[in-house]
């Protein structure tokens, strides 16, 4: 294994090394190794670099390292700064893989359940991609999620930034029995009082985050963002059936013209998990 002590040089080191494995917490890339699915012609480790294991302030935003732990998101100092990317973080799962697993390592693997990814879509973060010659460029990160954008040989995310809205954000995840702390479904959603709007993005009900804008803009239009900010409780109920309709639609009729097929319970089920965790999510955030 390759133990770059800077992110040029890791970058550097994977250039040499095209079939080369970057590795960080490196929980999901074991997990791969030891099912089978993955057998890597070499490694270079992440884990001496230093500049990608904190995060600093820049206009505005934070700038977070690729390499910071769950763990290491879950403590109050960062509680403080990004709320919800920190209740992701706490809730990503037993103590082992807290400890280990890292936010870019997050984001690379692109899990459909991973819990940081709707947080960050809500966010709108963008990332920062480290490539040859000392280069950075940035894209938002629901572009490489959706494969609008991919890394190139050769490159790796350094950093992560996101917007500090000094507002409420919420994040909150059902489990069930895909595996220990794994998300059914989860809800990210973020106050913008500076715009005036609210975010959501719904987790691990579909390959990546989802954004419910209609659902976005028509709550956004009936909160008095002058005033207490309160919405009824027949509201908080309208935007989280608005939410898990756009996210978990009905079926497509089928190519003969005739109807769909109902809702099967496990769809009726999930349906009615992601309105509930958005209706909460919503009336956190306003109370807060």
């Amino acid at each position: 294994m390759t133990l770059p002590a800077s992110l040029d040089e890791a970058v550097a080191a994977l250039a040499a090394m095209p079939a080369a494995v970057p590795v960080a917490g490196g929980t999901d890339l074991m997990a791969a190794v030891n099912s089978g699915l993955l057998r890597p012609a070499a490694l270079v480790g992440l884990g001496r670099i230093s500049e990608i294991r904190g995060w600093q302030y820049q206009d505005g935003h934070a700038l977070l390292g690729a390499g910071l732990t769950h763990a290491r998101m879950g403590r109050p100092d960062f509680a403080a700064l990004i709320p919800a990317l920190a209740a992701a973080a706490r809730a990503a799962g037993p103590p082992q893989i807290r400890n280990a697993g890292t936010l870019g390592g997050n984001i690379v693997t692109a899990a459909h359940t991973g819990d940081a990814l709707p947080v960050l879509a809500a966010l709108e973060a963008t990332l920062v991609i480290a490539g040859p010659g000392g280069s950075r460029r940035e894209i938002p990160v629901s572009h490489l999620l959706a494969g609008r954008e991919m890394l190139s040989p050769g490159e790796l995310i350094g950093f992560v930034r996101v917007p500090l809205l000094h507002a409420p954000q919420v994040f909150l995840k059902a489990t069930g029995r895909t595996g220990p702390g794994r998300a059914t479904a989860s809800v990210a959603l973020v106050l913008d009082p500076a715009r005036r709007g609210v975010r959501c993005a719904v987790g691990a009900v579909a390959p990546m985050p989802l954004r419910p804008l209609e659902a976005e803009r028509w709550v956004a239009s009936l909160i008095d963002w002058d005033g207490d900010r309160g919405l009824a409780p027949e509201a908080l109920a309208a935007f989280g059936e608005y939410v898990a309709a756009a996210c978990v639609p009905d079926p497509a009729p089928a190519a003969d013209g005739s109807e769909a097929a109902p809702l099967s319970p496990a769809v009726l089920h999930l349906r009615r998990t992601v309105a509930a965790l958005a209706r909460r999510a919503l009336g956190r955030a306003l109370t807060s």
